[in-house]
């Protein structure tokens, strides 16, 4: 199945129906009075995360969502029908927008996750509802209100732990391949990804985490170059990225240490360039391939010493699998201190969180 992320549509919720004005018409009942009914509320479209989608592409060929409208009132006191709701089931990780404004809507996060994109309009009142004393036979009623019109962009962010981050052929979907269940296409020319691979690794039966691998990054990605940077959407929920870095062909006698060191640095860049909070998130250092030097403590010294970096930085093999397994629980133990630190600010919030007594607002006393 094609991977899609980004789809725009139209949701068109339905019409009110409208109130009827009518009035009671029986044998041997002289003024009956009205009885004319409600229209029944148009159809709503919601939107629902389902974590068995994990594409955005239904909604690339079906771009307008149009509810039913509800039913006008008729005689004899009956109300219109509601019309029937529409669901929309997403990924679980989409993003809705407002296509003309840009504003964010809704980040349906969560599996099960409801949110209404469109409500429908209310049904029209009866003559019914304006008989009284004085006006016994009413010929008032009202229509039904529009439902909401709209026109949203649908952004598919993928939900992983750990992002994969680097340049093509860095060894990312080898990578991820050799710690997970993922099957990315492996393959020895650049651009193989094409669409992110999400990839569970497993340390323990009860301890695992989610990687997300996404087509390599080059140097001017942000304009246009390579498959641009646009992938990078899918990172901006990890908790920590790896980069990549290939150092196969790197010799400490030569200037190529130099210039890897300048490619990953571009790498770092495009991540600004496309997001300070990306940019911001923790970062480790993935020197891959190490199998294929004959100095590989050296390159990583030299490397790390020109690129003057001073975080966590790990020498592996993905192909092989060495240091792989170092990695993988350096990562599991980072999450799990990330999620429980999460969990404890959270608790905290709910502790702290003291909701509005009217009967305490001094606003509303006499005075």
């Amino acid at each position: 199945m094609k991977f899609v992320d980004e789809a725009r549509i139209e949701v068109v919720a339905g019409k009110g129906g409208n109130g009827s004005a009518s009035f009671r018409r029986e044998k041997f009942i002289p003024k009956g009075g009205p009885d004319g009914g409600d229209g029944g509320r148009g159809g709503s479209i919601y939107a629902v995360a389902d974590r068995n989608i994990n594409t955005l592409i239904d909604f690339r060929y079906a771009r307008l969502h149009r509810a039913k409208n509800g039913e006008n009132g008729r005689g004899s006191d009956q109300y219109g029908a509601a019309a029937e709701d529409i669901i929309l089931r997403v990924p679980v990780g989409t993003v809705v927008y407002d296509n003309e404004t840009g504003e964010q809507l809704f980040d349906l996060d969560k599996h099960g996750e409801q949110v209404t994109l469109a409500a429908g309009g209310a049904g029209g009142l009866g003559n019914i509802h304006f008989k009284s004393s004085v006006n016994r036979a009413p010929r008032q009623f009202t229509p039904g209100k529009e439902g909401e019109h709209r026109f949203l962009r649908l952004e598919l962010k993928v939900l992983a732990d750990v992002g994969l981050l680097g340049l093509p052929n860095a060894g990312k979907s080898t990578l991820i391949t050799k710690i997970s269940n993922a099957k990315p296409k492996v393959a020895d020319y650049p651009f193989t990804t094409l669409h992110p691979n999400l990839g569970v690794v497993r340390t323990s039966p009860s301890r695992s985490f989610v990687v997300a691998d996404i087509p390599g990054l080059i140097e001017g990605a942000s304009e246009g170059a390579g498959l641009g940077h646009l992938f990078l959407r899918h990172l901006t929920r990890t908790r920590v990225l790896l980069h990549i870095v290939d150092v196969s062909s790197l010799d400490p006698e030569v200037d190529s240490v130099a210039q890897a060191v300048h490619d990953a640095q571009a790498i770092v860049q495009e991540l600004q360039k496309y997001s300070e909070e990306l940019y911001e998130k923790p970062r480790w250092l993935v020197l891959n391939k190490l199998d294929m030097l004959e100095n590989p403590e050296q390159v990583k010294a030299q490397f790390c010493q020109l690129y003057g970096w001073e975080g966590p930085v790990f020498a592996i093999s993905a192909l092989t699998g060495d240091g792989t397994q170092e990695l993988i629980w350096a990562l599991q133990d980072y999450i799990d201190e990330v999620k429980e630190a999460e969990n404890l600010a959270h608790d905290k919030q709910q502790a702290d969180y003291v909701p509005e007594d009217p009967r305490f607002d001094d606003s509303r006393s006499n005075t």
